[in-house]
């Protein structure tokens, strides 16, 4: 009976011909959405990441279940006395999945398409997060084959982390010129996984790389399954449908909890929940304005009703769990009638219908958007504040919000290298306001912000760089360009036949260990 419900879901859920995850051979993995962009130097999106990162690979990397930084298709490196020059001794042996060669011209290729707008690929696709984060690189040098030379302008401490993001990966040259600008649909790595198909908005299959350098992956295939509804993601793993459910509700996690053939990994949050507000929309364009918002949001009301006490409440742009972070900052309270006074003080047209967009898409941060879109509803209301209620498919989602077409819109962040500067400088510097494709979504400038986050860049000691960033949060406190919401518990969810689960404190991991039953 139970092998019959299993098989009606596989088709509910449309998995490819003959697969079911009963089979020892295949992990299934029930996500929240599609995929984006599988170039990942080109990815802002979780689903993307979680996918590329079973192909992709880079020449540092993160530890299993860490944030410490490991060697990958780099077996070491070095950085000179004045800090300028970062040399990467290469893995030697490894093969692109299309059969080419790994060396230091593959490396070269990689990057030099993000920085260097000369390169025959860097038209090819949008490079403005990655471009800033490794902006102070101003040359790439390939020393022998298996030797490559990063030269910054400036001591940049923040890189070898930034190298160890997905952000970062080493594609085949071969390949990259050959798709040009569909390289993102047709990924080609060295990871323990190969690219097989991409079915929009349902399904990515993912082969295991016989060939691959390292130790080889435990099964066959992956299915990355899109399941929008979380219940409907609850009801996948439960039946034996899928093997892993990603980013459930909290409800939906307490009956994991209670069933015996399931299992839970729980890592403390690296990573914020919050609500952007558009700057350069003349009627939010006052710090007034967006501090009297704040005062309406019930963020402990929210944490219980949606995250259901698995989160905490946020104050600063990132978690009390990486470093640098702000404590002394006073949070702004709940109070409706404080936030009407100072809007009403601000002249704020309480006539105007505000759009808060909601994500349609669960995350980590964000379990259930549309319900918390609702809740912010009531809140803004309460304090006379009109607000309706937008919503769109996740790529058109992050296309208009980068854009800056909104004027209120919910999103998250992971902290993918858990350093302050990938939050502050990554989402709220001046640099990256810049429209079409900014990853600051509230288009905030403000210039001694951004000095400040790029003087810390320049700074090894992480004492020093503290004090920079303690300063940041106070600016960025005191205009509120977000209102912070919940950094959450990451959870990953799974059938107990999988053994060697990983889940790296950004919830981001390849699955080559994963072993089943």
């Amino acid at each position: 009976m139970k092998r019959l419900l299993v098989v009606l879901l596989a088709s509910l859920f449309m998995l490819p011909a003959g697969v079911l995850a009963s089979q020892a051979d295949t992990l299934v993995w029930g996500r929240g959405g599609d995929s984006v962009n599988l170039d990942l130097a080109q990815a802002t999106d979780g689903e993307s990441i979680k996918a590329g990162i079973q192909v992709l690979e880079n020449l540092v990397i993160f530890g299993k279940d860490s944030m410490d930084v490991e060697p990958q298709l780099a077996e070491s490196w070095s950085i000179s006395e004045d800090g300028l020059t970062w040399t990467f001794k290469l893995r030697k042996g490894v093969t692109f999945h299309d059969g080419e060669p790994f060396n230091a011209q593959a490396v070269y290729d990689s990057f030099a398409r993000i920085i260097d707008e000369t390169h025959p690929l860097h038209g090819y696709g949008k490079w403005r997060y990655l471009s800033l984060s490794l902006k102070p690189v101003t040359a790439i040098n390939v020393v022998d084959d298996f030797t490559i030379q990063l030269v910054t302008e400036k001591p940049y401490a923040p890189l070898l982390n930034n190298l160890a993001l997905w952000l970062c990966p080493i594609l085949s040259p071969k390949a990259m010129y050959e798709y040009k600008d569909q390289i993102g649909q047709n990924p080609v790595g060295t990871g323990p996984f190969k690219f097989v198909k991409w079915v929009k908005d349902d399904q990515i299959v993912f082969e295991r790389n016989d060939d691959y350098w390292g130790e080889k992956a435990k099964v066959k295939q992956i299915v990355l399954k899109s399941i929008p509804e979380p219940s409907a993601r609850l009801m996948a793993l439960q039946s034996g449908a899928v093997d892993i459910a990603d980013d459930l509700d909290p409800d939906s996690i307490k009956l994991v909890e209670k069933n015996s053939d399931l299992a839970i990994i729980k890592r403390p949050s690296v990573n914020v929940g919050y609500l952007a507000l558009n700057t350069q929309k003349p009627y939010l364009k006052d710090p007034k304005v967006r501090i009297g918002l704040s005062h309406a949001i019930d963020k402990n009301t929210i944490i219980q009703a949606i995250f259901q006490g698995m989160a905490i409440p946020a104050k600063n742009p990132f978690p009390p769990s990486i470093w640098g972070y702000n404590d002394a900052i006073e949070p702004y309270e709940y109070d409706p009638a404080k936030a009407a006074k100072m809007l009403k003080e601000a002249e704020f047209d309480f006539t105007r219908e505000l759009e808060l967009w909601a994500m349609p898409v669960s995350r980590a941060y964000m379990p259930d958007p549309v319900k918390t879109a609702e809740l912010i509803q009531a809140y803004l209301a309460a304090a006379g504040v009109k607000a309706k209620i937008v919503r769109m498919d996740w790529g058109t989602y992050l296309k208009k919000t980068s854009n800056g077409e909104h004027d209120m819109c919910m999103l998250g962040w992971l902290g993918g290298n858990a350093d302050p500067d990938n939050f502050l400088y990554g989402l709220l510097s001046a640099d990256t306001a810049e429209t079409p494709g900014a990853s600051n979504v509230a288009l905030w400038k403000n210039a001694e912000f951004t000095e400040l986050c790029k003087q810390a860049q320049k700074i090894f000691d992480k004492e020093e760089r503290t004090k920079k960033y303690l300063k940041a949060q106070e600016i960025a406190h005191n205009e509120s360009p977000w209102i912070p919401l919940v950094h959450t518990t990451i959870v990953r969810c799974y059938n107990k036949r999988l053994g060697n689960v990983p889940l790296r404190p950004n919830g981001l991991n390849s699955f080559q260990m994963v072993t089943k039953n």
